[in-house]
């Protein structure tokens, strides 16, 4: 199933153009990575797909115009987890988590024992059961991320759009939530996630666009498009790409 279709996508900082004619298709089970240097766009780019920035082009979700989805309406298909994320009075994580469930009820409404449940298994989902009731600006950074991540399967859109989901993460960690967002395709989720990492791209994800300069450089299959010299366009850096008989593939520099 088609998700997402964008089309001709552009846009500037006032005189400066960031993003030139961007186009990719979205469908569902996708885990596309985002990659290239700092200030290519990426970030820009989830932006401009969350509705948060309005760009020239044309951009379905679902087949409708974006433009035509209230920010509630909108929230229901696709949640976001930012890079940085900070909550400026004392909320358990819980409390955070539970948020999800704000495109789902009315403004003056109560959440529901149903949301509440909801909102636990997804806490266990994400294994922080032991934070539930911790105040959530005093657990880690990478904790807080694992919380938001909770948070966006709380919301129930199926298209979540994860800006650098390692961020915080110790290594451990980071390669268990790449292994739980494959997981969570299985289940019918959809992703979109920046990455400044290929090891990272080529392990959790079966699409990738690469971005140089505001401009598609390449967009496709992983396997036959995140190439050595793709990366060597991309970062100015010489690496091998070696392949495992599991068919988990990871870069090594070469000098």
């Amino acid at each position: 199933m088609l998700l997402i279709d964008a089309k001709n996508i552009s846009f500037s900082y006032k005189n400066k153009e960031v993003l030139k004619d961007v186009n990719f298709q979205l469908y569902q089970g996708d885990v596309l990575s985002l990659v290239g240097q700092n200030g290519c766009g990426k970030t820009t780019l989830l932006k401009i797909l969350l509705g948060i920035y309005k760009a020239k082009g044309s951009i379905e979700i679902l087949a409708k115009d974006i433009k035509k989805y209230s920010p509630k309406e909108l929230a229901k298909q696709i949640s976001y987890v930012p890079q940085t994320h900070q909550i400026p009075f004392d909320y358990t994580v819980f409390d955070v988590v539970l948020m999800g469930r704000l495109a789902h009820i009315g403004l003056f409404s109560n959440y529901s024992n149903k949301d509440k449940d909801l909102a636990i298994r997804c806490i266990e989902k994400v294994g922080i059961t032991h934070l539930k009731n911790e105040i959530y600006s005093q657990i880690s950074g990478g904790e807080r991320q694992l919380a938001f991540i909770a948070r966006a399967l709380v919301q129930e859109s199926k298209i979540i759009f994860m800006d650098e989901p390692v961020t915080g993460l110790d290594y451990g960690n980071q390669l268990k939530l790449l292994k739980f967002l494959k997981e969570l395709c299985q289940e019918g989720y959809t992703f979109v996630k920046t990455t400044h990492y290929p090891d990272h791209a080529l392990y959790a994800s079966n699409k990738v666009m690469m971005l140089k300069n505001g401009k598609v450089f390449d967009v496709g299959d992983i396997n036959t498009k995140l190439t050595t010299h793709a990366i060597k366009e991309l970062y100015d850096v010489d690496v091998e790409i070696i392949s495992r008989e599991n068919g988990y593939k990871y870069c090594i520099p070469t000098l």
